[in-house]
C-alpha cells in the first residue's frame, strides 16, 4: 500500500451514490425500516431498559439520520474536519444510547461509525477514527477481549471492502463517461468528415458551374454593349446584367453554405456587420456573445439577409434596424424597417414570400419560431431559435 493511499480520499465517483430504480429504493427503505424496528425492539427488551428508554432511542435514531447525511455530504466534498466532527457526533449518540440502557442500539451505532470511517475517509484518518469508536466499544461492551478483537477486525475489514467496491464502481462509471465522450467525439468527427465530403462535391459541381456562368454572362454583356443601342438591345442587356448579379449572389451564398458544412463560418456579428455596411441599416447586439450551433447561425444569417433584401425591395429608402440578442437558451433576431416606397400588397397581408416561408420552416425544424408582418411603422421580422 503506497503512502498516497494512506492520505488520499476515495474518488468523488466512489463517494457519490448512484441513481437507483424505484423498486430498489423502496426495498432499501423497507430494509432500513426493519433494521430500525429491530433496534427499537432490542432496546426495549434490554434488561437495563427503563421508562425513558423508548424516547431516548427514538431521539437518537432521529438525530442519526441527518448527522449521517451530513457526514456523507462532507466526505463527498472531501472536507476532512467537518466529516470527522460528525463522525465523533455519531459516536457520541452511541454513548447517549448506552447511557440510557439501549446497549443494542449503542453497539449498532459504534459498528456503523467504524464501517463509515473505513469506507469514506482517507485511510490514515479512517484508522484513527475507527480505533476511537472501537475503543469505546471495547471498554463499554460486555464481552471477552477475543470477541471484541475479532468484531473490530471484522468491522474494519468490512468497511475496507465496501471502500474497494465503491472505488471499483466509481472507476467503472468514469470509464463509461470517457467511453461515451469518445464515442460522441468519434460521431462528431464522422459527421464533420461527411459534411466536408458533401462540401467538396458541391464546390466541384455547383460553385464551378456558377463561376463559369458568371464568366459567360460577363462575356455576353461585353458583346451586347458593342451592338447599336436600341430597345431590344437594352432589354437583353438588362436581363444579362440581372442574371449575372443573381449568379454572383448565388455563388456567395453557396460559399457560405460550404463554410457552414465545413464548420468554418465567421461569427454571426461579423456577417451582420458586412450586411449593414451598405445602405441605411443599423445593427445592435445585446447579451453576452457566444458561439452558436451551425443550424442556429445559418438561420440567423439567412433570415437577416432575406429580411434586409425584402426591406430594400418593398420599402425603398426605409431605415432598417437589426437587433441580435443572446438569451440564456436562445438567440433572438429582429429586423424592423421604417416603411417607405410602395410595399407589396401580399407582403402586408401576411405573405412574406417564399424566402421567409422557407426561413419559417428552417426555424421550426430547429425548434424555434419566426414571425413576420406589418408593424406600426413598416414591417418586422422576428426570429427566435434555441442556441
Amino acid at each position: 500500500m503506497t503512502g498516497v493511499s494512506w492520505t488520499s480520499w476515495p474518488s468523488r465517483e466512489a463517494l457519490t451514490r448512484t441513481p437507483r430504480l424505484p423498486a430498489r429504493t423502496v426495498l432499501s427503505l423497507l430494509i432500513w425500516a426493519l433494521v430500525a424496528a429491530g433496534l427499537l425492539w432490542a432496546a426495549l427488551s434490554d434488561s437495563r431498559s427503563g421508562p425513558a428508554t423508548l424516547p431516548v432511542a427514538l431521539a437518537v435514531m432521529a438525530c442519526y439520520v441527518p448527522v449521517a447525511r451530513g457526514y456523507h455530504r462532507f466526505t463527498r466534498e472531501h472536507r476532512l474536519w467537518p466529516a470527522l466532527a460528525l463522525l465523533l457526533l455519531l459516536a457520541g449518540l452511541a454513548l447517549v444510547a448506552y447511557g440510557a440502557g439501549t446497549t443494542a442500539l449503542a453497539t449498532a451505532l459504534w459498528c456503523a461509525s467504524t464501517v463509515l470511517a473505513m469506507a469514506r475517509l482517507p485511510l490514515r484518518a479512517a484508522v484513527a477514527a475507527a480505533s476511537l469508536t472501537l475503543a469505546c466499544f471495547a471498554v463499554l461492551a460486555r464481552g471477552g477481549w477475543m470477541t471484541t478483537l475479532l468484531t473490530g477486525a471484522g468491522l474494519c475489514l468490512g468497511g475496507y471492502v465496501i471502500r474497494l467496491d465503491a472505488e471499483a464502481s466509481g472507476s467503472a462509471r468514469r470509464l463509461l463517461v470517457h467511453e461515451r465522450a469518445a464515442r460522441a467525439a468519434e460521431a462528431e468527427r464522422a459527421a464533420l468528415d461527411e459534411r466536408s465530403r458533401i462540401a467538396r462535391e458541391i464546390h466541384d459541381v455547383l460553385a464551378h458551374s456558377l463561376s463559369a456562368q458568371m464568366v459567360h454572362l460577363e462575356a455576353a454583356r461585353l458583346l451586347i454593349e458593342r451592338e447599336p443601342s436600341g430597345a431590344f438591345r437594352d432589354q437583353v442587356l438588362e436581363r444579362v446584367v440581372s442574371a449575372r448579379s443573381m449568379a454572383r449572389v448565388g455563388l456567395t451564398e453557396t460559399r457560405q453554405a460550404l463554410s457552414a458544412l465545413r464548420g468554418e463560418m465567421t461569427p454571426v456579428e461579423d456577417f451582420l456587420r458586412d450586411l449593414v455596411s451598405t445602405g441605411t441599416v443599423e445593427l445592435g447586439v445585446e447579451g453576452p456573445r457566444r458561439p452558436l450551433s451551425a443550424g442556429a447561425s445559418q438561420a440567423v444569417r439567412r433570415v437577416a439577409q432575406e429580411a434586409v433584401t425584402n426591406a430594400r425591395k418593398h420599402a425603398p429608402g426605409a431605415h432598417v434596424r437589426i437587433r441580435l440578442e443572446y438569451l440564456p437558451d436562445t438567440v433572438s433576431l429582429e429586423v424592423r424597417d421604417s416603411g417607405g416606397g410602395a410595399p407589396d400588397a401580399e407582403l402586408m397581408t401576411g405573405g412574406p414570400g417564399y424566402g421567409l416561408t422557407g426561413m419559417r420552416e428552417r426555424a421550426e425544424i430547429l425548434g424555434g419560431t419566426l414571425e413576420a408582418g406589418p408593424s406600426e411603422e413598416g414591417f418586422v421580422v422576428s426570429l427566435r431559435v434555441p442556441a
